[in-house]
């Protein structure tokens, strides 16, 4: 008996099929807004970043269907849009969940405990890297830099920020967005779904109540820089070594705006961790 090479899962290199259009009510509706996207820019090419994120708020990922549309609406060629859309790990090139969970596990994340917290997860999820639960909520990811250092070890949901995290702290975390409960980022808007972040990616008004009024800022440690480029002389302060407190200065007091960051005193950090253990190590520069 002789079997086909399809059978066998055997390529005959055969082009594949062109993408199938959106149906009409989807397509009318996209290419309404796609034209509020074009309309921004001088260059209609240079809409193909917005149009990505839009069409990625329809299905969750950039599908080839996605990819037809823009090529379709900007007057480019499939191949062209492909480049792009596969060059930034921003776009999904497959189906992925609800909340797209990344742990920074870059140097200093990693060491403070990113790749404590990675590995744990991806045991409690019984997933793997780029990998979806079975219930489609949450994709977990190992990331580069989140530009957070000052917060390590850094979580991100959908781009929002959870910061001075643990393995304890991550895994409730995405025990609540599996279970539909409440969860709070350390700072920025209120967390949303990966389709409804995509879109406001594309350039559309966040209108959640709120949203626009939450913000978060970079912590003191990074803003030492800033502050020594604008003239402004930085405290002077005594590093002691880790569990020693100092002989002959109070302990660092930050008021109620400041943002701690992981190499301060113990502290609650996310709404999903308590009791955040970090030691006291006092922050470079000040």
């Amino acid at each position: 008996m002789t079997t086909s090479s399809s059978e066998r899962g055997v390529s005959l290199g055969m082009p594949e099929l062109p993408a199938p259009d959106y149906p009409d009510d989807v397509r009318a509706r996209l290419e309404t807004d796609a034209r509020a996207i074009v309309a921004r820019y001088p260059d209609s090419r240079s809409a193909l970043l917005p149009l990505l994120h839009l069409v990625q708020s329809e299905e969750g990922h950039v599908t080839r269907t996605g990819m037809r549309f823009c090529a379709e609406t900007l007057g480019l060629t499939t191949a062209e849009v492909t480049a792009v859309a596969t060059f930034y790990t921003m776009y999904r090139r497959r189906p992925s969940g609800d909340y797209q969970v990344g742990v920074c596990t870059n140097t200093l994340c990693a060491v403070m405990g990113g790749d404590a917290i990675f590995e744990e997860l991806q045991e409690h999820l019984g997933v793997g890297n780029g990998e979806t639960t079975a219930d489609g909520k949450v994709t977990l990811e190992h990331i580069e830099c989140n530009a957070a250092c000052d917060y390590a070890p850094v979580v991100m949901v959908n781009w929002e920020f959870f910061d001075n995290q643990t393995p304890e702290s991550a895994k409730r975390m995405v025990d609540d967005l599996r279970a539909g409960r409440p969860v709070a980022p350390t700072r920025g808007a209120p967390l949303c779904t990966f389709k409804e972040t995509a879109r406001i990616l594309a350039g559309f008004p966040d209108e959640r109540e709120g949203a626009v009024e939450a913000t978060g800022s970079a912590g003191p440690a990074s803003l030492i820089g800033l502050k020594l480029a604008k003239g402004e002389a930085a405290p002077a302060r005594v590093v002691h070594p880790r569990g020693e407190a100092p002989q002959d200065a109070p302990p660092h007091e930050p008021s109620p705006a400041e943002h701690l960051s992981s190499h301060d005193a113990p502290q609650d950090t996310a709404a999903s961790d308590p009791s955040h253990p970090s030691g006291p190590v006092a922050e470079e520069g000040e």
